[in-house]
């Protein structure tokens, strides 16, 4: 079973803390490709956000 969008980014956030010692700003800061990279083979199966859940952070955090 794969893990929701969510559930994948709050263990990589953890993952990427403990193993990279990286602070949530620079977890959000980097790609998919540098996270994979970093983490390797330990990135959890996840499906992608759903359209909807990028619009509304689009929306509630635009691109300056």
């Amino acid at each position: 079973m794969t893990a929701s969008f969510g559930e994948a980014a709050v263990q990589l956030c953890g993952a990427a803390a403990t193993l990279l010692g990286w602070r949530p700003s620079e977890f959000w800061a980097a790609t998919p490709a540098e996270l994979a990279a970093a983490l390797g083979q330990m990135a959890p199966d996840a499906d992608g956000p759903e359209r909807d859940v990028i619009d509304a952070l689009k929306r509630r955090f635009p691109d300056e």
